[in-house]
């Protein structure tokens, strides 16, 4: 695939906050970008840069290898769907999908041709006639996307569109979102700062914190080898333990003494170890010993059952680790309790930080 898009050292300050540090990032044709982060990360200034509806300090934006940093928005070859979804409530939904070919010059009938082709590309084709106070949550965000993509823009940007659904339908629409830019074949950047909903429907994450790119990469990727702390506490849920290595390449975490080995042999002498809960066995009397399984001896504080699994908090010298066990709490284990933990050293990912 080819580039798409491309961001070249881009910043952004509101006074003395930087909100975009030199950011860059390329993002190839057909691809489904998420740029997740917390509160305040940058992620929907980026956003909102790429957009046009705000210019960058520094740096260049560039589409199909044209420089677009300094053009308006409605010059840029993409669509965005707001959070609110911004729909006009005095037009129907096939006037609000006609809207934007309109507004480029196609003539009356074959906008509304356009736009019964983009609404059946949402499955909305049945409800042209409605006006949008008339439909739900959902078929409201159906409608967004349908005027988003009825012009084929070359990208696609998505601010949070699906905050204000519930559960349910917002599980179901991350699928159909997924399945819609499958068919389309164009790029889409979604904004979000939910992780299970990032991991669902993205090939690459953009993880921001602070204004910079942390990590990029598949959901696989930045889960099981996370490049730093803050992604490995902001992906899923982390046991986060510190290390000690020696030159040998024995590795020593602060629970327990027993070393573990590890290739790098450009490991830094100190950092995190990443093990995630669901890594972490509760053994029982019955379970053997085995040279791949280290043992940890704690005390249980705290277990945590939600059906599907349950979650098993434990002290261990001083720190706590979490435990994923499927179904429901091992029988024997109580609050206040001995707990005997396990866990395959192959599981540990390591990242090094400077002394």
């Amino acid at each position: 695939m080819s580039v798409l898009l491309s961001i070249d050292s881009v910043c952004k300050s509101f006074g003395p906050f930087q909100a975009l540090d030199n950011i860059q990032l390329d993002i190839e044709q057909g691809e489904f970008i998420v740029l997740l982060g917390p509160s305040g990360c940058g992620k929907t200034t980026l956003l909102r840069s790429i957009a046009g509806f705000m210019q960058p300090d520094s740096g260049t934006i560039a589409i199909d290898g044209q420089d677009v940093s300094r053009l308006p928005p409605y010059r840029r070859p993409l669509n965005t769907v707001f959070q609110n979804y911004a729909l006009f409530p005095h037009l129907t939904v096939l006037e609000n999908v006609a809207y934007g070919p309109r507004r480029q010059g196609v003539g009356r009938a074959e906008a509304r041709q356009k736009a019964r082709e983009a609404l059946a590309m949402v499955g909305l084709e049945a409800l042209e006639d409605r006006f949008p106070r008339g439909m739900s949550g959902g078929q409201q965000q159906r409608v967004a996307l349908a005027r988003a993509i009825v012009n084929q823009p070359k990208l696609l940007l998505l601010d949070e569109p699906l905050s204000a659904l519930d559960m349910k339908l917002r599980k179901r629409m991350q699928l159909e979102l997924k399945h819609l830019q499958a068919k389309l074949g164009i790029a889409f950047i979604f904004v979000t700062h939910d992780q299970e909903e990032a991991m669902t429907i993205a090939d690459r994450i953009v993880v921001m914190n602070a204004g910079r790119i942390e990590q990029v990469g598949a959901s696989s990727q930045i889960y099981s080898a996370p490049a730093s702390r803050f992604v490995a506490d902001f992906i899923g849920e982390a046991n986060l333990i510190s290390y000690q290595a020696s030159d040998n390449g024995e590795v020593r975490l602060a629970i327990q003494h027993k070393p573990l080995r590890h290739p790098a042999r450009d490991l830094l002498p100190r950092g995190v170890a990443v093990l995630r809960p669901e890594h972490v066995q509760v053994l029982d009397a019955s379970t053997p010993e085995s040279a791949s399984c280290h043992e940890l001896h704690g005390t249980v504080t705290d277990i945590v059952s939600v059906g599907s699994h349950t979650l098993v908090h434990a002290l261990i010298d001083g720190q706590p680790i979490v435990a994923r066990t499927m179904g429901l709490p091992p029988s024997g284990l109580t609050t206040g309790g001995a707990v005997r933990l396990g866990y395959n050293p192959a599981h540990v990912h390591l990242i090094g930080e400077p002394v």
